[in-house]
């Protein structure tokens, strides 16, 4: 059964995405730019404004501001330009502060906020990146989790960045979260919301494990490189994706030495 297309719109009571125009191979239908707000109040933030596309941003501060209401912050679960390109930008038009992760960043793990009543706390979720943050909205038990887990496929460990055992323990804590209750909802960066993180994880956890098995074997049996290696396990991934396949195998190769 083919999946419908992702057109963005309500992820959860207190979410809401804007998808951007920029579909591809790796960002799926676009990158999703969620609005949250508390119901009731005037305040809102703003998750991943996604590219620098003036069309995209004056939708993304029209919903902003919507029923008079005002922006207090741009927030980045991470640095890649998918993400973050038109994060200036709709910060000037909505005159709020970017609030980045990483070295020089205002956000840390544990870190809440209160935005007009609505919580939002910060977890960190290294691994795709070493700067990557989810954000938790606990009123929806809703996870913003940018591009650790999407809404359909799997992601890439951009290495020398991004490091593969950092993401599986980050897919652990996810994963931990979703079994405790805290997390009942992912609302990804790219691709549909996801409604059973639960077995969403499982299969995130089941896919590396298999890929790591996958890559060894290809080791053993003389893959000289960690192009050979692509070529070996990614032989059914479409070629225009082999370069980012190369990142994961890179990673997959530094987390076994070899």
């Amino acid at each position: 059964m083919t999946t419908p297309p992702w057109r963005g719109g309500a992820g959860s009571t207190r979410a809401r995405c804007v998808l951007a125009p920029n579909p591809g191979p790796m960002t799926l239908d676009g990158t999703n730019t969620w609005v949250l707000r508390e119901p009731g109040s005037a305040r809102t933030v703003v998750v991943d404004p996604g590219p620098l596309d003036d069309r995209h941003l004056t939708a993304v501060a029209r919903l902003a501001r919507a029923e008079d209401g005002r922006a207090d912050a741009v927030l980045l679960t991470h640095s890649h330009l998918d993400h973050a390109e038109g994060a200036v930008e709709l910060a000037r038009r909505l005159d709020v502060p970017v609030l980045a992760p990483g070295p020089g960043g205002r956000l840390h793990d544990g870190q809440v906020m209160d935005i007009g009543g609505l919580t939002v706390e910060v977890v960190a979720t290294p691994g795709h990146t070493s700067d990557s943050v989810s954000f938790l909205v606990p009123a929806d038990g809703a996870l913003l989790t940018g591009d650790t887990v999407l809404g359909r496929g799997t992601t890439v460990v951009a290495w020398p960045d991004g490091a593969l055992a950092s993401y599986l323990e980050s897919l652990e804590l996810i994963a931990a979260r979703t079994g405790d209750g805290t997390v009942a909802t992912i609302l990804p960066g790219h691709g549909p919301v996801v409604g059973d993180p639960a077995a969403w994880l499982r299969f995130y956890l089941d896919h590396r494990h298999e890929r790591l098995a996958q890559v060894r074997q290809a080791v053993a049996d003389g893959a000289a490189d960690a192009r050979a290696v692509v070529e070996t396990v990614y032989a059914e991934v479409p070629r225009e994706l082999w370069d980012a396949a190369e990142l994961s195998v890179r990673a997959q190769l530094e987390y076994l030495g070899a």
